[in-house]
Parts: C-alpha cells; sequence; structure tokens
C-alpha cells in the first residue's frame, strides 16, 4: 500500500489532472503525465486502492438545473455533547438540500452549503434548521457569486 511519503512526481500528476477532470480516459491522462497507458492504468489503481482516490463525480449546472440559490448557515448547537453532535449530523446527512456540512472549532458548530431553487425554498429550509432539536442559532450568508471552485487539495506542481 503507498503512503503520502512515497508518492513521486508522476504520481501528483495523476492526482492533479483527475482532480482537474475526472473523466479523463486513460490515454489522455497517460499522455498528459508522460507514461504509456498500461503503467498509467497501473498507478491509477494502486492510488485508488491506497485510499488517495475516493470516488469520481459528474460536476452538474446548479443553475440550468433549476438550483440557483447558494447559501451557507452557520450553526452554533445548544449542546456539543458527543450524542447531540452525532444526532445533528444525521439529520444533516438526510436533507438534500445540504450538499457540505463541515464541523469547526471556535464558536460555530458547523458550516452547511446549502442549495434551492429559489428563495421561498431557502427560506423553508432555515426555518426548519432553526428548529431542528438542540440548534441555538443559526446564521446565513447568501452567495452572490463563485470566483473560484478548485477540488479540495492542492496539488504540488500544478498553478496555484
Amino acid at each position: 500500500m503507498l503512503k503520502s511519503l512515497e508518492l513521486d512526481a508522476i504520481d501528483w500528476k495523476i492526482l492533479g489532472e483527475l482532480q482537474a477532470d475526472g473523466s479523463l480516459t486513460n490515454v489522455e491522462l497517460a499522455r498528459r503525465v508522460g507514461l504509456t497507458p498500461p503503467p498509467c492504468l497501473r498507478r491509477v489503481h494502486a492510488l485508488r486502492e491506497a485510499g488517495f482516490i475516493r470516488g469520481y463525480r459528474a460536476m452538474l449546472d446548479a443553475p440550468q438545473l433549476g438550483f440557483s440559490v447558494v447559501c451557507f448557515a452557520f450553526v452554533h448547537l445548544a449542546s456539543q455533547a458527543e450524542g447531540d453532535l452525532a444526532a445533528f449530523a444525521e439529520r444533516i446527512r438526510l436533507w438534500p438540500s445540504i450538499r457540505e456540512c463541515w464541523t469547526l472549532s471556535g464558536d460555530i458548530d458547523f458550516l452547511l452549503k446549502c442549495v434551492t431553487k429559489d428563495l421561498p425554498s431557502l427560506q423553508v429550509l432555515v426555518g426548519d434548521l432553526t428548529a431542528t432539536p438542540n440548534v441555538r442559532n443559526v446564521r446565513t450568508a447568501l452567495a452572490l457569486g463563485k470566483l473560484k471552485d478548485e477540488g479540495l487539495v492542492p496539488v504540488p506542481g500544478l498553478p496555484r
């Protein structure tokens, strides 16, 4: 199994290319990283088996599909006991409009990325979220536009 310290420059190139476009064919990926297709495919399989590649997704155009409102919700719970945190997390997993959920340190317990069709739908979501057991308060920030959308990992050697 690979370890992060054993990744070489080609492994990082493979990871960077796949993070930028997971739909690349193996032939195109191999060309971009300077390998022939068979060793490139072996490396991709090894990276996946080692857990460096968790999966692949299509990036959908939310506004074109009718989801034009993006909002970030900052949630503060009344209790941070382990059971209360777990109960809140479980509720969030079942909410389709909540697309990301991060636990935070400091005054805010959770940061949620929410996507809805319109402002009335967002208002309903925020009302439901506020009424969730153990929620002390919810603050929201409506997204006005997206300036950058990169994969989560800054890959060495690629433009920053």
